[in-house]
Formats: structure tokens, sequence, C-alpha cells
């Protein structure tokens, strides 16, 4: 089953031929936060991401006589925004996204939307839907996202269940469109708490790292590492210790996030995306 599943996988990049333009859309996990960049900026999955895809084209480019110079020809754009919402993203990224027709296009939407109280993930997945059909009339191929399995993600542990139907839709909309899925739910190695931020919410710079070369095996590619590689033995750290890190994540992080929901605000308000045309790395 597993040789079937990469079979069906490489036949995303033979289809195609090689991805020579790639844009991402969604939230602060595209965006990269907690994958600090220079100068204020972020790095993240997608940005490592359309590394691999670079390096893939230029390869593919040598192999086939030309020289690694290809890799100039490989464009990238990072429509993605922190704290979106679904709608926000339709609107505001998708008719980017259309328009500038790259070859590839990562769509990860909806989870700010879940993890607000009282929201109905089949409803959100119906809306995901309507985008992806869009999307899929204009661009080479679509990659979307699953969520993440939160069982050991304190912040987000309660919202499992929410999480898991919404990522069931994911999958489905992804069967019905033909589209590849970065199926982050069954990335066990982002299940350790190295993965992630301080803030708990984001991915560490090695997390996002792991997504990346999910990513790229996804379409087949070969990777320079086994995204769920094993972790090192966790060093032990005391009850005292880990009571002291939750009084500071509460206060640095917590109290902050609290205030901004009540206050209607957004961690992206005024925040612009990063790299909003297609441009050479």
């Amino acid at each position: 089953m597993a040789d079937d599943s990469r079979n069906i996988r490489q036949g995303v990049i033979n289809r195609q031929g090689a991805i020579e333009s790639y844009a991402a859309i969604g939230d602060s996990f595209t965006e990269g936060v907690g994958d600090p960049g220079p100068a204020g900026t972020f790095v993240g999955w997608a940005d490592r991401f359309a590394v691999i895809l670079a390096d893939q084209l230029s390869e593919a480019a040598t192999a086939q006589g030309g020289t690694a110079a290809a890799h100039g020809h490989f464009r990238y754009a990072n429509l993605a925004v922190r704290g979106r919402l679904l709608d926000q993203i339709v609107e505001e990224q998708v008719p980017r996204a259309k328009e500038l027709a790259p070859d590839l296009v990562s769509f990860c939407a909806g989870g700010n939307d879940i993890i607000r109280p009282g929201t109905d993930p089949d409803d959100v997945a119906e809306r995901f839907e309507r985008a992806v059909a869009e999307l899929t009339q204009s661009v080479g191929t679509v990659l979307v996202t699953t969520g993440f399995d939160t069982r050991g993600v304190p912040v987000l542990r309660h919202l499992r269940g929410k999480i898991a139907t919404y990522t069931a839709h994911v999958r489905s909309i992804a069967d019905r469109y033909d589209c590849p899925v970065l199926d982050l739910w069954s990335l066990r190695s982002v299940q350790d708490r190295r993965a992630w931020d301080g803030d708990r919410l984001h991915l560490s710079p090695e997390g996002h790292t792991r997504v990346a070369l999910r990513a790229a095996q996804v379409l087949g590619l070969d990777v320079p590492a086994d995204p769920d590689q094993k972790w090192p033995p966790p060093v032990h750290r005391g009850t005292l210790e880990v009571r002291r890190d939750d009084i500071h994540w509460a206060r640095e992080y917590l109290v902050p996030w609290i205030g901004r929901r009540l206050r209607g605000e957004s961690s992206g308000d005024h925040v612009a995306a990063k790299r909003p045309d297609l441009l050479p790395l």
C-alpha cells in the first residue's frame, strides 16, 4: 500500500513536469510564524519547501544537459498573513493566486475558524471546498493541508474532535478534486513538544522544516532527511520548571491572545503578505 501511495504522489510530478512556480496561501502557519528570519520576518515551511522545489528544478535541468542556472527560473510567492480566517483568505489571497496562475498552490485555511467557539466544521468545509473548486480551474495543482493531531497541544487538545472532523472533510475534498494532500495529522514527529514554538500554537523552526520535507514527499520528490525521524531523548524537566514555563506562557502569550479576542483584534491587523509576487528565490 505504501508503494502504491508513493506512485500516486509521484504522478503529480510526472504528469506536469518540473514545477517552475509556486504560490502559498493561508494564515500564520504558512506565513511561517515561529520560524524567525532576518529583520523581523518569518521563514516557515512554505519558504523551505520553495527552496526544495527550486533545487528540484535545477537538478532536472542539469540532468537534461542544462545548467544549474535553471534554479533562477523558479518563482515563488507567499500570500499568507497571520490571523486570517477562511473567508478573508478566499477574498484576499485566492484571487491573487488565480491571477498569478502558478504551477502549484498550497492552500491551508480554516484553522483559525475551527478554533473559534461555536463554529461548525461542516460549514467551514463547504466554504473551503468552494475555494478549492475555484482554484483548481486556474492553477496547475492545488496542494491542500489537513490539521494537526492536537492531542499533545495543551491549548488545542479539547478541540481535537472538531479538528479531526474538519481534517476528514479536507481529505474528502482533495479526493473529489484530485488534489495532493499534505497530511499533517499523520506526521507524528510534530506531535513532539520540540516541534512547537514557545507560544504553543505555532511550529518551531525544526517543526516547519519537517513539514516542508513532508510536503516535498507528497509530490514524490527526494528529500535529504526523513520528516518523521525520531527526536533525541528529551531532557528531564522537574515539576517546578514545568510550572514556571506554564506561568511564563500564560503571561506572554495566553493573556495577550485573549485580550485581542475581546477587543476584536487580530495578530494580522496591518500585516501585508511578505512575498505578494512570483519572484525568483
